[in-house]
C-alpha cells in the first residue's frame, strides 16, 4: 500500500460524489486528480517516480505519516475517491486505454482499502517501518533528481523525522510474528550503516554540522527500536499466516487474474510433475556424457539431481560475482539487439550496484529498481546481494553453487535484459504522465514478473548460449523454484503446511541448494501473495501470446507482440488481453 502522510486533500476528498456522471473526456484529469493527490499521502514513494513537489509542499522533506488521523484521511479519501468514480464515469462509454485505466484504479482503491481496513501490515509487520526510512534515505542519496547539495538538505529533513515516524511505529505495532521481528532487527541495522558510514561519508561540508545534529537523533531513535523489537514486540508474538479467507481477497486484488487460488495450486502441482518429466529427459543424454562409467538405476533424481551438481561446478567466486554479472548482462544485450526480439530502449541508464543493506531480508538474491516514472532519464538499478565475507565456506559454496555460471546468466536476464529493465524503460515512456504513473505505481505484479519470466524462457527458445542444454536444465530448475513459490505462497498462509514440508519440496521436488531454500521460506513468511506472481504471470504470458497469435492470425510478428504489450505498461493481463485484441482473456 501507499503509506500515508498530512498532506493538504480536502480539495479531492468528496466533491462532486453528488454529481451526475461527466463525458469520458473528463476521465483523464480525474485520473491524474487521483494520482497526484495519492502520492501525496507517500512522499518516500512520491520521491521514486519523481513527483517532487504537491501543492506547494516539498515532498522530498516528508517521510509517510502512520498517525491514525492520517490513516483516517487515507480511509476517507479512497472512499471518497470510489464514489467519485462510480457516479462520475460511465465506464462503459470510456475508449479502451481509459477503461482500461478506470478498472486498475478500482482495484488500487479496493486493495489499498483491504490493507488499511482488513490485513493493516501497519499494526503487526515492523518491517513495514524499517524499509521505509531506508527508502527515505537512500532514494535522494542515489538518484540525481537535484544537485547533491539540495537532495542532502532532503535527507537532512527526513532524518528530523525519523523519531516521530518510529513512535508512530512503537504506537501503532500490537504484535509481530518472531520472524517478522527479527528480520527489522537485521535490517535496521543496514539503516543505522547507512545514515553512520555511506551517508556521512558524502556529506556536503557547508551542511556537515546539520547532517551530524539530525543522524545523532536519528540513530539514538533507530537504536531505541531496535531495543523497543528486541525487548517488548518479540513478547507479542503472532501469527504470519494470513489465513484463506484473508488470502483469497487478498490474492484477487493483488494479482489480477482470472485464477483462484485453489485453480492455481492445482495448476501448479501438475506443472510440478510435468517440468521433472521434461528435465529427466533433457537431462538424460547430459548425464551419459558427464558421467560416462556411471551405471546408475533410471531414477529422475538422482539423474536429475547428478547432472544438476556437475552443472554447478562451474560457476563464480565470491570476489568475482559482481563482474561476472556485468559481463551477463553486456552479453545477453548483445544477443537481444542481433535476434530483434524487439527494440532496445534508447537510454544508458542502468548501473549494477549492490541491493542495499535494509532491503536484504527480503532481497536476498538481487532485484531491480527502475528509473522513476516522471524522470525517466535518472538511474535504474539491478541489485545483486553480495555474499558476506564473514559467512562460512559452506553457506558461501551453496550461494554459488545455486547461482553458479549459468543460474546468474538467468538471474541478470530476468532482473535486467530482456526483463525487468526493459519493461520498465517502456513502461516510462507511457503517454500521459497521470497513465504512466497509475501503470508503474499501482501495474500489475503478475505482469512484471510474469515478463521477466517469460523474456528469460524467450531468449533459451530463440538459442542463447548455443541452446545450451545445461543453462536449459539450470533455466527449468529456477522454473521448478517458480512453481513451488506459487504452491509454497498459497499452502503455507491457506493449509498449514509446516517448515518441513515446505524445506521437502525445495530441497527434495525442486533441487534447490539448501542455502536458497532456507532464504526461499523465510521470504514466504515475509510475504503473501508476492511469490505466486511469478508463476501465475508466466502462464498468463504464454497465454497472452498464444491469443495475440490467433488473433493476429497471419499478421502475427514476435517482436511487435512485445513492443505492443511493453508500451502499454503493467496492466494485468486479462486486461491487456483485452486492449491489444478487443475480445475477452482466454479461460483455456
Amino acid at each position: 500500500m501507499l503509506r500515508a502522510v498530512i498532506i493538504l486533500m480536502t480539495s479531492i476528498f468528496l466533491a462532486g460524489c453528488g454529481s451526475s456522471r461527466k463525458p469520458p473526456a473528463d476521465f483523464g484529469v480525474l485520473t491524474e486528480q487521483f494520482i497526484f493527490d495519492y502520492l501525496a499521502f507517500s512522499p518516500i514513494t512520491a520521491t521514486s517516480v519523481g513527483y517532487h513537489r504537491h501543492q506547494g509542499t516539498v515532498l522530498d522533506e516528508l517521510l509517510d505519516d502512520y498517525s491514525e488521523p492520517a490513516l483516517n484521511r487515507q480511509r476517507m479519501f479512497l472512499r471518497g475517491f470510489k464514489q467519485r468514480l462510480e457516479k462520475e464515469v460511465d465506464a462503459a462509454k470510456l475508449p479502451a486505454e481509459d477503461r482500461a485505466d478506470y478498472d486498475l484504479l478500482l482495484r488500487q482503491i479496493d486493495w489499498a482499502l483491504l490493507e488499511l481496513d482488513s490485513l493493516q501490515s501497519y499494526r503487526r509487520n515492523p518491517t513495514v517501518y524499517v524499509e521505509m526510512i531506508g527508502q527515505a534515505l537512500f532514494t535522494p542519496f542515489m538518484l540525481e533528481y537535484a544537485p547533491k547539495a539540495e537532495r542532502f538538505k532532503h535527507i537532512i529533513a527526513r532524518l528530523e523525522k525519523v523519531p516521530e515516524l518510529l513512535q508512530q511505529a512503537r504506537k501503532n505495532l500490537v504484535s509481530s510474528p518472531e520472524i517478522w521481528t527479527d528480520v527489522a532487527l537485521e535490517q535496521n541495522q543496514g539503516n543505522v550503516n547507512l545514515i553512520d558510514k555511506a551517508l556521512r561519508g558524502e556529506v556536503p561540508p557547508e551542511l556537515r554540522n546539520a547532517y551530524d545534529k539530525a543522524a545523532a537523533a536519528a540513530l539514538e531513535a533507530l537504536e531505541g527500536f531496535n531495543a523497543y523489537l528486541a525487548k517488548e514486540l518479540s513478547q507479542r508474538r503472532s501469527d504470519w499466516r494470513l489465513g484463506k479467507e484473508q488470502y483469497a481477497r487478498k490474492f484477487k486484488l493483488a494479482l489480477g487474474t482470472d485464477r483462484t487460488p485453489e485453480q492455481v495450486l492445482a495448476e501448479a502441482e501438475a506443472a510440478l510433475t510435468e517440468t521433472r518429466r521434461e528435465m529427466f529427459r533433457i537431462a538424460l543424454p547430459v548425464h551419459n556424457r558427464m558421467y560416462p562409467t556411471h551405471r546408475d538405476p533410471v531414477d529422475l533424481n538422482l539423474i536429475v539431481g547428478e547432472t544438476l551438481d556437475k552443472i554447478a561446478e562451474r560457476r563464480s567466486t565470491r570476489e568475482r560475482y559482481f563482474a561476472d554479472a556485468r559481463r551477463d548482462l553486456s552479453e545477453a544485450t548483445e544477443f537481444v539487439r542481433r535476434k530483434q526480439l524487439l527494440t532496445l530502449p534508447p537510454r544508458d541508464n542502468l548501473q549494477v550496484i549492490e541491493t542495499p543493506e535494509f532491503m536484504r531480508g527480503i532481497y536476498a538474491v538481487g532485484g531491480f529498481n527502475p528509473a522513476p516514472a516522471l524522470e525517466p532519464e535518472l538511474g535504474a538499478f539491478y541489485w545483486l546481494t553480495p555474499i558476506p565475507a564473514d559467512w562460512s565456506a559452506q553457506r558461501i559454496e551453496s550461494k554459488l553453487r545455486e547461482y553458479n555460471y549459468y543460474g546468474l546468466k538467468l538471474l541478470t536476464i530476468h532482473e535486467a535484459m530482456p526483463g525487468h529493465y526493459v519493461q520498465f524503460e517502456y513502461a516510462n515512456q507511457v503517454q500521459p504522465r497521470a497513465r504512466r504513473i497509475l501503470r508503474a505505481v499501482f501495474g500489475s505484479g503478475t505482469y512484471v514478473e510474469g515478463w521477466a519470466v517469460y523474456s528469460t524462457e524467450l531468449l533459451l527458445d530463440e538459442g542463447y548460449l548455443d541452446g545450451s542444454p545445461e543453462l536449459r536444465l539450470t533455466f527449468m530448475k529456477q522454473q521448478l523454484r517458480l512453481i513451488a513459490n506459487a504452491i509454497l505462497d498459497i499452502r503455507l498462509h491457506t493449509a498449514g503446511m509446516t517448515d518441513k514440508e515446505a524445506m521437502d519440496l525445495m530441497v527434495g521436488r525442486t533441487f534447490q541448494e539448501n542455502e536458497e531454500a532456507t532464504a526461499k521460506l523465510r521470504r514466504a513468511k515475509l510475504s503473501s501473495c508476492q511469490l505466486s506472481t511469478y508463476y501465475v504471470g508466466w502462464r498468463d504470458w504464454l497465454r497472452l501470446r498464444d491469443h495475440y497469435r490467433t488473433a493476429k492470425a497471419e499478421n502475427f510478428r514476435l517482436a511487435e507482440f512485445h513492443e505492443s504489450s511493453l508500451k502499454a505498461g503493467a496492466l494485468s493481463l486479462p486486461a491487456l488481453s483485452r486492449l491489444l485484441t478487443g475480445e475477452p482473456f482466454p479461460t483455456n
